[in-house]
């Protein structure tokens, strides 16, 4: 391993072959960061509601951010982003609170069971959170 040293900037170099994140990774960290910090996840996790109680361990945030990430990722397919996220499952899934990635089984099953009741609460969570948004934002107040 080599390595070259400036006060600002480290480089090192290794010959090992290491995985690197997909080029989507950072916009999800982004977007999950916002939904936590205006805790919509935690209004997903207490408030989104799914006939079936359970899916075997997961909840509806795990399929959720699985979708999340899929629709951010660009990816063609749910394969292809199954497949680059592989070696990223653990953070990927830290980034919402969760531990494990729903197999791609178990979310076909889920969105095959899934009726309206809970994508209208979910509809209704993110316009509320869009609503509260527009309204607190600094430029959309009257005078200021």
């Amino acid at each position: 391993m080599s390595s070259i040293a400036d006060g600002a900037v480290s480089i090192q170099t290794s010959s090992e072959s290491v995985p690197a994140p997909p080029s989507w990774f950072g916009e999800v960290t982004l977007i999950v960061g916002y939904l936590r910090k205006h805790d919509v996840l935690t209004k997903i996790s207490e408030g989104v509601r799914f006939a079936r109680r359970r899916f075997g361990r997961y909840e509806v945030i795990d399929f959720l951010a699985v979708l999340f990430g899929y629709a951010i990722s660009g990816e063609r397919t749910l394969e292809a982003f199954y497949q680059s996220l592989q070696p990223f499952a653990v953070p990927f899934m830290a980034l919402f609170g969760r531990d494990r990635l729903p197999a791609r089984s178990t979310l076909s099953r889920f969105l095959a069971a899934l009726t309206e009741a809970p994508v209208t609460a979910l509809h209704t969570l993110f316009l509320d959170d869009l609503r509260e948004t527009a309204h607190s934002h600094p430029s959309n107040r009257l005078g200021g």
